[in-house]
């Protein structure tokens, strides 16, 4: 009978093997440098939206990449490092809240995403998306939804971006004290509410945002 380990890494090679399925057939078509790409932050009050691009080499994946969502906070931190050694190209990008609050949230991801392909060097031959389309470029793409649960690349991108972001948000919280930025890096909790009704909004918290079903609360 299989030991406990023996099974754990036997479905962790299986899980790997499917999150490759994609870039092993677009790797088999000749395609060696495929990107994926993925965003953090686009639900917070506070903080600035993190963007990522990974390009692996044609063949390598790296077992224990997932959704970053559904990893813990070491298990990110252990991934990022080895992601950053492995990967043949690798961006993070961030656009800050007074530029979210002039594009709208929508247009600060797709402007994220679209300047961490951009620095990518060399450039990607064939991009896959988590999540939705990016307009305006000439490079080949495709749009997987729930991306960093089903592409080795995209969830490699989640766990940059995402880690990033939290490390951000932990030196903001240092930086702004009293709104406990680190822990729970800008998004709505009560007690972040709360934070701003008494301190008013901090310099990195997005002003066009409403925090429903109250008003704005620094009007």
């Amino acid at each position: 009978m299989p030991s406990r380990q023996e099974t754990a890494n036997r479905r962790a090679g299986q899980r790997l093997r499917h999150l490759l399925e994609r870039e092993r057939e677009l790797w088999a078509e000749g395609l060696e440098r495929v990107a994926g790409i993925d965003e953090a932050g686009m639900g917070p009050l506070a903080g600035p939206v993190v963007a990522a691009a990974v390009v692996f080499p044609p063949g390598l994946g790296l077992r224990g990449v997932y959704d970053s969502k559904q990893l813990t906070g070491v298990q990110r931190a252990r991934l990022a490092v080895s992601i950053r050694e492995a990967a043949a190209a690798w961006t993070v990008v961030r656009v800050e809240p007074a530029e979210i609050d002039t594009l709208n949230i929508y247009r600060a991801g797709m402007v994220a995403m679209r300047r961490a392909i951009d620095q990518l060097d060399p450039a990607p031959e064939y991009l896959l998306v988590d999540g939705r389309k990016i307009q305006g470029l000439n490079i080949p793409q495709e749009t997987i939804v729930k991306g960093d649960a089903r592409c080795h690349a995209i969830a490699a991108a989640s766990i940059l971006a995402k880690t990033t972001r939290d490390g951000l948000m932990q030196d903001y919280d240092t930086q702004y004290p009293g709104y406990d930025f680190a822990a729970h890096k800008g998004y709505a909790t009560e007690s972040h509410r709360q934070a701003i009704r008494r301190l008013g909004p901090s310099p990195i918290h997005r002003k066009s945002f409403t925090l429903l079903p109250h008003p704005r609360l620094w009007d």
